[in-house]
């Protein structure tokens, strides 16, 4: 645990936090890493015997890199001065080279980023041969190969500190315009990126596909630029506000989870920038309940290190590029500091986020997500109908993700398993609607699975058609897989039979299979037979019937064309 101020209720009623508290987390957490500085202060070698995949070096230069860019949010002048003694040293030899996708170019963007944001206060006061050493080893990043994806943005923000040092300023500014480029060919409207080809959708959103454009528009001074992506940056933050459950934490979806409250930078961009549909108060609600999520759940060791983890340490949530000091992407998540004190952000007095106001369900149009949060236990679940990433399973392609579960791998939780087979690859969105979402995938039978799912409170239906399959072919439904706090339900409700897991079999021809679902950390509630009913006619055409009084849903699966349609009112929401 990190030694931090008493709360304050008065001003922060949710979180207790103020802007001392992130204070004293950054200064505790620059603190813990200082012992494990090399000599000469241009590596930073964290304990422990993980080892990502780009080795110790690279990994040293990540520890120095990730710390800066905290030390530089911050803004501590005794901190930068000894990160000034790494650079003095680092770029002459030191560091390893930044090449074709290689992990050096990811830590070039964060030093960058951190000389950028302190220019009067380190680079200016470094002397001239160290800054053109450094100036010399990041322009490697102009024109190193970045991966297809976030990676393009790390040489738009190391041209901007280029471009601004007057340092090779015409490739400087090819890097930064060939990047942003890139970008356009990502972004799906609605305030959402896939990151790089695909539909990858994740919390590489917020913590790079917005943040680097942004930021660098801001910092330029470029009015048209930070038009356009403030713009995305404002219609993002409307639904990315809503990812974060009432107990502060994020969804636990997609990759780098380790990387914890950097969750929370979008959110103070969008403030810093003055780009954001949120108030003062709900932001800083928003950010500080990420990291008093993380800080009271163990996120920080005894020795005041970021673990490799979600909570504690935690293997599983790693991937090969992690390193020991990877954890430290969370410094992004203190972007707040660059906001003076006297600013609204810091001196209005929290206000409740969206899961914490009325129970809702939300189309997210983009990723083809339904978003189902419920006030009385602050649970936000996310349905997920439209990305996937099967490197990195099984954290993309399950059918919901929530912000207080997590996916299991055997048996697969939120899953559809067609003869054995729960793959689910090649999703296709179709559509989303008021109250629901719906998707195809094919499994390697060739066999299609055509499902939708429509919510209402924490009550869910899901169904699936399963198409092109041999008659008696088993088909397993799984739901969520809760925690200690939470209860999980998963009921038949048409062409499955209960047991530990749901199952039926097809018939001679498409065949529905349809079952009600809930995930709910509220006591005692209502019995789902209660609240929901369906029918099924014709085998294709669904009805859900909403005892809370919500109108009735009919939907309309379409075997040949693989397809579902809301049909009456809700006709005008298909998109299918």
């Amino acid at each position: 645990m990190l030694r931090l101020p008493p709360e304050d209720r008065s001003s922060s009623p949710f979180t207790g936090y103020t802007r001392a508290h992130w204070e004293a987390a950054a200064d505790a957490l620059l603190a813990a890493v200082e012992p494990y500085a090399t000599p000469d202060r241009a590596l930073y070698h964290l304990p422990g015997d993980h080892v990502s995949h780009s080795g110790h070096l690279s990994d040293g230069l990540e520890g120095f890199a990730r710390t800066l860019l905290l030390a530089a949010l911050r803004r501590d002048e005794t901190a930068l001065g000894r990160y000034a003694e790494g650079l003095a040293t680092g770029p002459g030899g030191v560091w390893p080279r930044i090449a074709d996708r290689g992990q050096p170019l990811v830590e070039a963007a964060s030093i960058a980023l951190a000389l950028r944001l302190t220019r009067p206060l380190l680079w200016d006061r470094l002397e001239q041969r160290v800054r053109e050493r450094t100036a010399v080893w990041l322009e490697d990043a102009l024109t190193a190969e970045p991966w297809p994806c976030n990676w393009v943005l790390f040489p738009v923000t190391v041209g901007g500190f280029l471009a601004e040092i007057g340092h090779r300023p015409d490739a400087a500014r090819s890097a930064v315009d060939r990047g942003l480029g890139r970008v356009e060919d990502w972004y799906l409207g609605g305030g959402w990126y896939t990151d790089g080809d695909g539909r990858k959708f994740d919390h590489y959103n917020g913590w790079a596909m917005h943040l680097y454009p942004v930021l660098h528009a801001w910092l330029a001074g470029d009015t048209g630029l930070l038009d356009r992506y403030g713009g995305r940056l404002e219609a993002h933050l409307a639904d990315y506000a809503r990812l974060f459950g009432g107990d502060g934490a994020p969804l636990h979806q997609g990759r780098s989870l380790t990387y914890r409250f950097a969750t929370a930078a979008p959110l103070w961009l969008g403030a810093l920038t003055g780009r954001t549909p949120l108030a003062a108060g709900e932001t800083r609600r928003l950010a500080s309940g990420v990291l008093r999520y993380f800080l009271d759940r163990d996120a920080v060791d005894s020795r005041g290190l970021l673990t490799l983890g979600w909570h504690g340490p935690d293997e599983t949530v790693l991937q090969s590029y992690s390193g020991p000091a990877s954890p430290y992407w969370a410094s992004k998540g203190f972007l707040g500091l660059l906001l003076p004190p006297d600013h609204e952000v810091w001196t209005a007095r929290e206000r409740p986020g969206p899961a914490e106001r009325a129970d809702a369900v939300i189309p997210v149009g983009g990723p083809n997500w339904l978003l189902q949060s419920t006030c009385s236990d602050g649970v936000v679940r996310l349905h997920n109908h439209g990305s996937e990433d099967v490197r990195y399973d099984p954290y993309y392609t399950r059918f919901a993700y929530s912000t207080v579960t997590r996916p299991l791998g055997s048996p697969p939780d939120n899953s559809v398993t067609v003869g054995g087979d729960p793959g689910r690859s090649d999703i296709v969105p179709l559509g989303t609607g008021e109250d629901w979402a719906a998707s195809r995938h094919t499994v390697a039978s060739g066999a299609t699975v055509t499902s939708l799912v429509v919510a209402d409170g924490a009550v869910e239906v899901r169904a699936h058609l399963v198409a092109g399959a041999e008659p008696g072919t088993e088909v397993r439904v799984t739901g969520w897989a809760p925690g200690k706090d939470e209860r999980a339900e998963l009921v038949p409700a048409h062409g499955l039979s209960d047991g530990p897991a749901l199952s039926g079999v097809t018939g001679d021809g498409p065949t529905l299979f349809v079952a009600l679902a809930r995930l709910t950390a509220e006591p005692g509630p209502v019995p789902l037979a209660d609240l929901v009913a369906v029918e099924v006619r014709e085998g294709r055409d669904l009805t859900v019937r909403w005892a809370t009084g919500r109108a009735d849903g009919r939907f309309r699966f379409a075997p040949r064309e693989n397809s579902v349609a809301a049909l009456g009112d809700r006709a005008q929401d298909s998109t299918a």
